[in-house]
């Protein structure tokens, strides 16, 4: 009795001859996946590539501006001459100090030109241009980045929700089919929920290591900003409107 208990269950565990088990490519699961759980795998995609889009992006958008930054901050440490810096400023339109130093020189020659003698609303005048094109190049820095943590915030729930429904559609189709070979039947639509959860975090990883990085990023730059503003309105005070 227990040989033929123990033949039959060897027989059982192995696999038949001649039929190697297949194993289904990314493109089966997505092919073979119901409409949801496509329109589910769609969104992530999309929301992949914009991320990656947005990543290469502002990876070259931020290098060039650290590079402008450091050309134009050593013409303006090494001239003495303001309209010297102004040209810099014009040539490195990426660097977000160089775009300050635009609107405060701007601002400067307005007050220069207005004739007045209130030295100190002619500093407030250069401070408030500072602080606006502060807040504009922050903003353009910070541009598309919001995204990545969009992205990397809800792509998990949106492939557990394509996971759900796919797994309640596989138990669904069992529940109705009279089919006793349970993991057959439920064993390819849980394998095709389960791909969208792993999609999910393909385009959340990704997403959230570049938010990361771009936020210390821009928050070097935005240091640096205030830095120089500071440098420029002690310029001001010291050698323009106190003459």
């Amino acid at each position: 009795m227990h040989k033929v208990l123990y033949g039959y269950l060897i027989t059982f565990q192995q696999p038949s001859p001649g039929r190697a088990p297949h194993t289904p490519s990314a493109w089966e699961l997505m092919y073979q996946a119901t409409v949801p759980v496509k329109i589910v795998l769609l969104i992530l995609i999309v929301f992949s590539l914009v991320c990656w889009y947005i990543i290469g992006y502002k990876w070259l958008y931020l290098r060039r501006a650290f590079a402008e930054n450091e050309t134009f901050l050593k013409v303006f440490e090494e001239t003495r001459q303001l309209n010297v810096a102004a040209e810099a400023a014009a040539r490195n339109v990426r660097s977000p100090v160089a775009q300050m130093y635009r609107a405060g020189y701007d601002e400067l020659l307005r007050v220069k030109s207005a004739g007045t003698s209130d030295d100190g609303a002619g500093i407030e005048n250069i401070e408030r241009a500072l602080r606006r094109a502060t807040s504009r190049q922050t903003t353009v820095l910070e541009s598309m980045v919001p995204f990545l943590a969009t992205t990397g915030s809800t792509a998990p729930f949106i492939g557990l929700f394509g996971t759900v429904y796919g797994i309640m559609h596989a138990f669904l189709q069992l529940s109705g089919s009279r089919d006793t070979s349970t993991i057959d039947r439920v064993g390819p639509g849980i394998a095709e929920a389960l791909f969208t959860t792993a999609i999910g975090l393909v385009a959340a990883i990704p997403a959230v290591i570049a938010y990361n990085y771009f936020v210390r990023q821009i928050r070097v730059l935005s240091i640096e900003m205030d830095v120089f503003a500071n440098d420029f309105l002690n310029i001001v005070r010291r050698h323009i409107l106190k003459a």
